[in-house]
């Protein structure tokens, strides 16, 4: 029953601006880490970002300056603000979380949203 829905993803030219947002819900006793991946044709998924159940953030070094992630802790909700974005950005972003729900404690994926970034 537990659910991670991404939005925002779309069209975008070089230089302009996203964001992302995800919703996690369901049967949901707490939360650990929620990040961003995401994958571009013919490359592997690489994490973009990630924040912990304490506030601790990681940006991957190619995005470090330009991304924003942040978390609504009481929603259960956590936001990629992309700014500066460069063709290279052009992937399919997942959202990621680790969470317990009743005694179970795993990883759960969002079904990904498409961000084009054109030249």
């Amino acid at each position: 029953q537990v659910q991670l829905v991404e939005s925002g993803g779309g069209l975008v030219q070089a230089g302009g601006s996203l964001r992302l947002s995800c919703a996690a819900s369901g049967s949901i006793s707490s939360i650990n880490n929620m990040g961003w991946y995401r994958q571009a044709p013919g490359k592997q998924r690489e994490l973009v970002a990630d924040i912990t159940s304490g506030g601790r953030i990681y940006y991957a070094e190619s995005v470090k300056g330009r991304f924003t992630i942040s978390r609504d802790y009481a929603k259960n909700t956590v936001s990629l603000l992309m700014n500066s974005l460069k063709p290279e950005d052009t992937a399919v972003y997942y959202c990621n979380g680790e969470m317990r729900s009743g005694l179970r404690f795993a990883v759960y994926w969002g079904q990904g949203t498409q961000v084009t970034v054109s030249s």
